[in-house]
């Protein structure tokens, strides 16, 4: 589906995309602190969204970056903002509260070489596991990883969608060489996702309002505004369904119960994991970020040596797109997972996925994976 009426191909980064995907899915709101390599989005959101009769800010640290945005969610507008891993570090209080509080917020973190402040010019796809496990509690936040512009555009209106839907924060996780490097992008080619809103109470019967209130688990609370004309009571601690503080009543624990059921519960239907398909293939590569690109490229050329090779490029990282991963991994005997970091950081999560077959890593820290490096790995 086209997602602008224009027949030119612009050269564009990631970063760039980032921001045009967010400004097409109605971003309203944007708060930013520059850090490199995410300093391209803040670049073009500062310059662009007031444009667009939306609000930029240019925060004062990165913790105020992310404040100002769930402040702004919870008058109900769409919010985003974007960062690095040290900015991240200093984000989280503020994640956990937004997902506590249940304000949708959009997060584009942008990796580099770590740990602490790193090599801010350098590619890492090393903050998998610092950007979905960074709740107490370990709750799930839904995570994409784009591989190209073209991607970057896509996945930001996935990501503002879910963030409305399911009234949480998301995360997209690009690195430094997609989120960079310029590239031809055709503006015709785009495909994206229609702009979602989050669902708004309406008093019905002299029904009221309750800030957090739903009937199932999986069920996501109906909106209203602070400040509005219904009462709306948000707290980072415990609380029931009202927003009062509690700390352990069943009321208390089911709530606590929903922000992870809500996730779970559309895992699938969230799920994008793109299959480059062959028959009997005897092993798949299976990669994400920048290194699907190179993996891409390993694929075309074991093919070529007449090796049986089938391709995985997962975008939706988090929730773990279990049914799309097993489908994909069906009949091989092999798994080789390409990343660059020091572990196999998505591997360790994974793996147990694919019960009875080999699981091989393909990892670097500091330089990007070759082709030839993958090569290597494939039966």
């Amino acid at each position: 589906m086209s997602a602008m009426n224009t027949s030119s191909i612009k050269i564009r980064t990631g970063n760039q995309m980032i921001a045009e995907g967010a400004l097409f899915a109605g971003c309203q709101f944007f708060a930013g602190y520059p850090i490199t390599p995410a300093s391209g989005v803040y670049k073009s959101m500062i310059e662009q969204l007031p444009q667009r009769n939306g609000v930029a800010i240019s925060a004062p640290d990165e913790i105020s970056a992310l404040a100002y945005c769930v402040g702004a969610s919870g008058r109900g507008a769409k919010a985003m903002t974007a960062t690095s891993g040290p900015g991240w570090a200093l984000m989280i209080e503020t994640v956990q509260y937004a997902l506590m509080t249940e304000l949708p917020v959009v997060i584009a973190m942008v990796q580099r070489l770590g740990p602490s402040t790193g090599g801010a010019t350098q590619n890492g796809q090393a903050d998998i596991l610092f950007t979905e496990f960074c709740t107490s509690g370990a709750y799930t936040i839904p995570i994409f990883a784009p591989s190209t512009p073209q991607e970057c555009f896509e996945v930001t209106t996935i990501a503002f969608k879910w963030a409305e839907l399911l009234r949480t924060p998301v995360v997209i996780l690009s690195d430094k060489e997609v989120g960079m490097m310029s590239e031809d992008v055709d503006f015709n080619q785009l495909k994206n996702t229609p702009p979602w809103y989050r669902k708004e109470f309406t008093p019905q019967n002299g029904r009221q309002h309750i800030t957090y209130d739903f009937t199932d688990l999986e069920d996501v609370p109906l909106f209203a505004p602070v400040g509005g004309p219904n009462k709306v009571t948000m707290t980072g601690s415990a609380h029931d369904k009202k927003g009062t503080l509690q700390k352990n009543s069943s009321e208390t624990l089911d709530v606590l119960i929903h922000l992870q059921k809500k996730i779970e519960a559309r895992k699938e239907e969230m799920a994008v994991v793109r299959v480059d398909d062959q028959n009997d293939a005897e092993t798949l590569v299976l990669s994400f970020g920048i290194t699907a690109r190179t993996a891409k490229e390993a694929t075309r050329r074991a093919r070529a040596e007449g090796k049986k090779v089938r391709n995985a490029n997962v975008i939706s990282l988090f929730p773990i797109p279990e049914k799309k991963l097993k489908e994909a991994a069906a009949g091989v005997k092999r798994i080789v997972v390409a990343e660059e970091n020091m572990t196999g950081q998505y591997r360790s999560v994974i793996q147990a996925l694919f019960s009875g077959k080999e699981i091989v890593g393909v990892n670097s820290i500091g330089k990007m994976i070759t082709p030839a490096m993958i090569q290597n790995a494939i039966l």
